[in-house]
């Protein structure tokens, strides 16, 4: 296989580390982004009539990370509608455009949120029926469906990723937030839940797209990643709070009350992620790809808090 790879969202938070992973395992790597950067190739919006084929020219793989993903506040009137032009009339598209170009290898970067919202006895597999609890998880299972269709009819070869939450230097969204109240010292009132939650350091995410990329077994395949090392809530506060370098403060509040006071805020959805398990079984891309996580919880905990202060301080 050619080590020419073309990056989507390749200035996102996934797309930074993904391309540096690549660089150094010595790949030709072909950023591609939305509007006109330094080193990169502007496409524009992506959806169905993208142009793809300058960008496309000479790859041996693309990894397709660029995405609608969550929104705070929608805008759209129809927001399946706007998830769907994107992640998967646009990700038919270029997955089309990539192999009338010759290109071999698809990676998808998916979602969890495909197999659900949370567990409860035993971790999501691969094998699980997909059960997306909103928008953007049925995007991306649609969007998996027909890449699958794709792959049939053209012999592109597509693997897929489902990492549960990201982390790392650069991370946003609720995890950031998360990091924020607990560096003020913010008292948390999580102190009573038991939960489990799987994550995925950034970097290792990153090593497992490189795998996807190489490993010949990869195509075809659907591939839940995680860290290896789940977590409780309360847990996760605390180690952040160790890293950070300040005291946790975790009052115990009964389960009943948070619920009260979440549904009266409006807040329950944060609540469920917060007081809820979602585990997966990454298993299955270790055995079968011989991939191995190279960063721990503790060690990907660590990198995120030293990005953390360095940005603060700037």
């Amino acid at each position: 296989m050619t080590r020419r790879v073309l990056v989507t969202g390749a200035n996102g938070f996934v797309g930074q580390a993904l391309c540096a992973a690549l660089a150094a395992a010595g790949y030709d790597v072909r950023m591609a982004v939305r509007a006109r950067q330094p080193g990169a190739m502007a496409v524009g919006d992506i959806g169905p009539a993208t142009d793809w084929r300058a960008a496309l020219v000479g790859m041996g793989a693309v990894v397709h990370l660029a995405a609608r993903t969550h929104v705070l506040r929608e805008t759209a009137a129809d927001p399946l509608a706007e998830y769907r032009r994107i992640n998967v009339s646009g990700t038919e598209h270029l997955a089309r455009s990539a192999a009338a170009q010759g290109v071999r290898r698809f990676v998808f970067l998916s979602s969890v949120k495909v197999n659900g919202e949370s567990t409860t006895a035993r971790p999501f597999t691969e094998d699980d029926a997909p059960r997306p609890g909103d928008a953007y998880g049925a995007s991306k299972l649609e969007a998996e469906q027909v890449l699958a269709r794709v792959a049939a009819a053209t012999g592109l070869e597509v693997a897929v990723l489902r990492p549960p939450l990201v982390y790392g230097p650069g991370v946003k969204g609720n995890f950031l937030r998360l990091m924020q109240l607990v560096a003020r010292g913010t008292p948390l009132p999580l102190g009573a839940i038991r939960n489990r939650r799987s994550l995925i350091y950034v970097g290792n995410l990153a090593d497992a797209i490189v795998a996807a990329i190489r490993a010949p077994r990869a195509a075809g395949a659907t591939y839940l990643v995680a860290d290896g090392e789940d977590v409780s809530t309360p847990d996760l506060v605390r180690r952040l709070a160790q890293v950070l370098d300040v005291t946790a403060r975790l009052p115990a509040f009964p389960l009943a009350a948070l619920d009260l006071i979440a549904a009266v805020a409006g807040k329950r959805a944060e609540l469920a992620r917060l007081a809820g398990s979602l585990q997966v079984d990454g298993s299955r891309i270790r055995r079968e790809l011989r991939w191995q996580p190279r960063y721990t919880l503790a060690q990907g905990l660590a990198e995120t808090a030293r990005w953390y202060h360095a940005q603060s301080r700037a």
